[in-house]
Parts: structure tokens; C-alpha cells; sequence
């Protein structure tokens, strides 16, 4: 009798709660239509009967970048003009002429050619200006705009109308388009006879492969190895599976990695390392800094969490999300946040708060305490912090300036067309005339004026009768002698300035390779990483619990 009544009593709670979501489930729905019916009748009214003509597309896609971009920072909507874009963020690939390009002036400029490609192989070089495609003028056009046109179909010509620096004419080149492959490890080797270095920019395609080939040669090359830098610095991410793999060089078979988690728990899944690691006891230094997300984060994460190795420079991005990608129709796709990431030590470094699309740096007091492997405190939320903080390397306002005008690659522009240099070999880059850099920049007129300058400008106009005639002279004299330490700055800020020239003279000569070598010889967070390799006691007294 009792069991009846209990049996009976389920039973009713079953129905009960299954009444409930069920017209929960109904409202939902019938929200979702009403608001879709509503939007519809808006969007065909104002078609209709707004005063001016509307872009129907434009429109629509405005609502469309609203909805989503009320989620967060990585929901996207990604129309059919932007699919070839985010094709290349994915797989490293995409049909193009093979170059990195901005616009300079008032046209597209070609900034940095890949190795082998297309453009390379009709002859044209770093600030070559495409002033023409197919006969079409490209003056005034944004850089998307140029890019979308000259983009297509591997194996089929494009003409492009270029104006040559230094050169009175322009010419036509007939480049054939290709299938451009990025490289993701455009660099890897010896930064001290015993410590490899290898750089990873991005987690697409191949990416563990060519890392794990890397240290397999330095290996051979050197089997008294010692220790390995791992940059990923400034890497925004990539596919997961290749972030898995990479992990797995250093972390044993068997090991989880990450596990994904979403509100549809039969999706909920765990990811653990396949094969046996290139080398799990050699020391590893891993460097980030905060633009180093998602895929970056899971393997440093993973690192530290296993105690394998430290972790140097500043708090990583905090992205702990994954995205799927669906199609919408007429080849438009919507990119969505469907999980979250979390690393062995059961922690997610997703940050919580944005600003402006930005992650919100959040205190470690805010911050819940996981452990390591081996006893460490780690937190959660807002990115994965290193073991080892170093302080981030500032760009002078000076420098900064020069950089943001052009002004430092349209010299070298002009320099390399009389520089001798061997184009050949992987060598460090010297520059020795800077008295021509000075004399090209008074040419140009370049009128700096540092944020500080600018400050005190803006409080000498905002000041009013009630202030002295003492605290105006007071002020206009500070003025003065900040203004004359600008006219300084480019003795002041010389040695920074040379390396910035001498670091775009090396990327013409051998491209991401030649750029990445170059910078490793000023590199003071390189310097900190090997000098950490080489003092044992001080390595492993990191990794030792507190």
C-alpha cells in the first residue's frame, strides 16, 4: 500500500514537472515567433516608407551584428563578403596574392609578402602600392575593399596595376592566384648553444606537426640540449584539436588536456593526449602576454596545471569558450558560443566581464583557487597568469608616432633600393645610417607632439581669468620644456628607433623568418626565459608547491 501510494505520488511529480517545461517550452516558443513577426513588419516598414533609400543588406545586417553582439565578444555573425576572412583565422589558408597588406596614404600598400607566393614570384616587393585592379582605380578604397576584389578562385588571373617607390611609371603584373598557406612556425632555432627556441603564431593546421619537427632536429642537431622556449606570445588562437596536440609534445599519453562543457550535457566531452610527447621531462620555459587566447591558453594552461614547465611574461587574454560555425543560407554563417574550456586542474580562465569587446581584468582576490598536479595554487577567470611575471615592453610615444605615420617603412622602402644587403642567408641585420633617418624625417616634416604635450596644451586653453598671470607662465614654461624634449626624441629614443629599422629591413630580406630572428637578439623576455633554463635550482624551485 505504502509503495503504491509513493509509486502514485512520483508519478503525479513527473506529470507535474513534465506540464511545466512542456509550457515553458510553448512560451519560449511562441516569444521567438511573435518577436520574429515583429521584426519582420518593422524591417518592411521602414523598406517602405523611410525617407531615403535603405540598403536592404546593409540594414539587415546591422540588426543581425546587434542580436549577437548582445552575447559576448565571439558570437558573430559572418556575412558572405567576411566567410573568406574567417576562413584563413581557421585554417591558415586562403586564395589570394600571398601578402600582408595596409592602407598608406590613399592606397593599399603592400607591407609584408609571404615566403613563395604569388606576389613574390612576379616580382613585387614591400611598398609596392596597388593602385589599379583589373583597371578599376583602388584610390581612396579601404584595405577590405581592395582585398575582396583581388581575392578568388586558385589558378585564375588577376591584373593589378602597381606603383613602384622611387619609380616615375606604374606597371601591370598579371599575378595568377593560389592557395596561400601561413606559416605557423615561421620560426624555430638556437637563442643559446643549449636552449631551443621555437615560435608559434598560430594553431592552424599542421601547426603540432611542424613543432614537433622542430625539436626533433634541434635534438639532432644538438642532443645536449637543454631546454626549450615556447612562444606563444601574441597567438589569438586556433583549432583545438592542433592545441590538444601540441600540449600532448610535452605531456604524456594519457593525459587529459581539456574538457568541453555546455548546457546540452550528452555534448559535454573530454580530450586527452594520443601519442607519446617529443620529450616530457626536458625543462620549458612557455611565453605569453595578454593577446596570447583560446588555443594559447589551453596548452599553457595545460602546462602549468601538470607542473611540466613555467610560464613567463604577463596574464594571457582570458578566452575560454568554444565556437561552432553553422550555415544560415546563401553562404552566410553564424559563428556561436556553444561551451566552455577547462583545463586539467578543473579551472575555466574564461573572463567573465568585458568592456568595449575587451575582457576586464579581474583581481586575484575575485579569482576561485584550483591546484596543480603537484600541489601549486592556480585561479581561474580573466586568463592564466604567469609563473614568472615580467613586466610588459612599452613603445615610447615617439616611436609609436613614427610607426603609426609610415614613416619608419616608407624610408626602409627607400633605403633598400640602394642597401647592400645579403638577401640569402639568415643573418643579423645592422643598421648604421641613422644620420639618414634623421635627415628623412625633417624632409617629411613630421610634427611630433607626446600625449603629454597634448595634455598640458589642452589645460593652457582651458584655463580661465580666475588663475594668475604666475600659474599661466608657470604652465606655458613647462610647455616649453616638454616641447623641446620632443624635438629630442629622436636622439633620446635612437637605440629603439634602430632596432625598429633594422627589424623591417630584416622582414624584406627574409620575411616572418628573417622578422622573428632579427627580434630575438633585442628580445629582454627571451633573455629572462634562458637565463631561467640555465639555473636549475631556480627552475625547479618554481614548480615546487608554496
Amino acid at each position: 500500500m505504502i509503495n503504491r501510494k509513493w509509486l502514485i505520488a512520483v508519478l503525479t511529480g513527473v506529470v507535474v514537472v513534465g506540464s511545466a517545461f512542456n509550457y515553458a517550452y510553448k512560451d519560449k516558443l511562441y516569444e521567438i515567433s511573435k518577436n520574429i513577426e515583429i521584426f519582420i513588419n518593422v524591417y518592411k516598414e521602414l523598406n517602405a516608407n523611410y525617407v531615403d533609400d535603405i540598403d536592404p543588406t546593409q540594414l539587415m545586417s546591422v540588426g543581425l551584428d546587434a542580436m549577437v553582439g548582445s552575447l559576448d565578444p565571439y558570437t558573430n555573425y559572418i556575412s558572405e563578403s567576411e566567410v573568406t576572412s574567417y576562413r584563413i583565422s581557421t585554417d591558415g589558408k586562403y586564395q589570394g596574392i600571398g601578402a600582408i597588406v595596409s592602407k598608406i596614404d590613399d592606397y593599399v600598400t603592400i607591407v609584408e609578402p609571404y615566403a613563395d607566393s604569388p606576389v613574390l614570384e612576379v616580382g613585387l616587393k614591400a611598398g609596392d602600392q596597388i593602385i589599379a585592379i583589373e583597371g578599376m582605380s583602388t584610390k581612396g578604397k579601404t584595405r577590405d575593399e581592395v582585398t575582396q576584389i583581388y581575392r578568388g578562385v586558385p589558378g585564375t588571373n588577376v591584373n593589378l596595376t602597381i606603383q613602384r617607390p622611387g619609380e616615375s611609371l606604374p606597371f601591370d603584373v598579371d599575378l595568377v592566384r593560389e592557395e596561400v598557406d601561413i606559416p605557423n612556425v615561421p620560426y624555430s632555432g638556437w637563442v643559446d648553444p643549449d636552449v631551443a627556441y621555437v615560435s608559434l603564431t598560430t594553431f592552424t593546421m599542421g601547426a603540432s606537426k611542424n613543432i614537433r619537427q622542430a625539436i626533433r632536429n634541434m635534438r639532432n642537431e644538438n642532443p645536449n640540449m637543454k631546454g626549450i622556449i615556447l612562444d606563444l606570445r601574441y597567438n589569438g588562437g586556433g583549432l583545438l584539436a592542433e592545441a590538444i596536440k601540441v600540449s600532448n609534445i610535452f605531456i604524456p599519453k594519457g593525459q587529459e588536456v581539456v574538457s568541453v562543457k555546455s548546457k546540452v550535457r550528452e555534448r559535454d566531452v573530454s580530450y586527452s593526449t594520443q601519442d607519446l610527447p617529443v620529450t616530457d621531462d626536458m625543462p620549458l620555459v612557455v611565453l605569453i602576454n595578454k593577446n596570447s587566447a583560446s588555443a594559447s591558453e589551453i596548452v599553457s594552461g595545460t602546462i602549468q596545471d601538470y607542473d611540466r614547465g613555467v610560464l613567463m611574461g604577463q596574464r594571457s587574454y582570458g578566452k575560454g569558450l568554444v565556437q561552432n560555425t553553422t550555415q544560415v543560407g546563401y553562404q552566410s554563417q553564424v559563428k556561436l558560443t556553444t561551451s566552455k574550456y577547462y583545463i586539467p586542474s578543473g579551472r575555466c580562465i574564461q573572463s567573465v566581464e568585458y568592456k568595449d569587446g575587451e575582457p576586464v581584468d579581474i583581481p586575484d582576490s575575485k579569482r576561485a583557487k584550483f591546484k596543480t598536479k603537484g600541489g601549486r595554487t592556480v585561479l581561474d577567470g580573466g586568463g592564466v597568469s604567469p609563473d614568472v611575471f615580467l613586466k610588459p615592453i612599452e613603445k615610447s610615444d615617439y616611436l609609436k608616432a613614427l610607426e603609426q605615420s609610415h614613416i619608419i617603412f616608407k624610408f626602409v622602402t627607400d633605403y633598400m633600393q640602394s642597401a647592400e644587403y645579403q638577401d640569402t642567408l639568415l643573418e643579423e641585420v645592422v643598421f648604421e645610417d641613422y644620420e639618414d633617418f634623421k635627415a628623412y624625417v625633417r624632409n617629411t616634416r613630421f610634427d611630433f607632439e607626446s600625449s603629454q604635450e597634448k595634455l598640458l596644451k589642452n589645460l593652457q586653453s582651458d584655463l580661465d581669468d580666475q588663475y594668475d598671470d604666475t600659474i599661466k607662465k608657470d604652465l606655458e614654461s613647462l610647455v616649453s620644456k616638454i616641447s623641446s624634449y620632443d624635438d629630442r626624441a629622436i636622439e633620446i629614443y635612437k637605440e629603439d628607433i634602430i632596432d625598429r629599422i633594422e627589424l623591417e629591413i630584416a622582414t624584406r630580406l627574409r620575411f616572418q623568418e628573417g622578422k622573428i630572428y632579427q627580434s630575438l637578439e633585442d628580445d629582454s623576455e627571451i633573455v629572462e626565459a634562458v637565463s631561467l633554463l640555465k639555473d636549475n635550482d631556480r627552475y625547479n624551485q618554481i614548480l615546487r608547491p608554496q
